[in-house]
């Protein structure tokens, strides 16, 4: 399975992995499973770091490299899905994640219940 990783998922996985639930948290753990972060959550954690809302590794490449996430970048297929999806989530970092789940064909690790309006694959974190 191909797994991208909601901003909040990956740094419970970094972190405090006993906040993902059991099967989500077993899921990506698996080393027969592909877990992937996309730049767009990279960019959120930046933003909300500097803007003093968030706690987050301040080494996450080398934080994602040691856990064996893979990082994802963002394209400009992925842009242009992005900026079609219908507006059922109007947070631009996840709409991305919407996006490139459509693209790449990728399960969505999330809490967030408003991405099911995109009939994306999702893994409840």
């Amino acid at each position: 399975m191909r797994l991208l990783l909601d901003t909040h998922a990956l740094l419970w996985a970094l972190a405090e992995p006993t906040e993902l639930a059991p099967n989500a948290r077993d899921t990506i753990e698996d080393g027969r499973n592909e877990a992937l972060v996309s730049a767009v959550s990279a960019w959120e954690i930046a933003i909300k770091r500097t803007l003093g809302r968030l706690d987050a590794p301040e080494e996450l490449v080398a934080a994602m490299h040691e856990a064996a996430f893979a990082p994802l970048a963002i394209t400009i297929e992925h842009a242009l899905v992005a900026g079609a999806l219908p507006l059922h989530h109007r947070d631009p970092f996840d709409r991305m994640l919407v996006a490139q789940a459509i693209v790449e064909g990728l399960t969505i690790v999330t809490r967030d219940t408003r991405f099911t309006s995109y009939g994306v694959p999702l893994l409840q974190a």
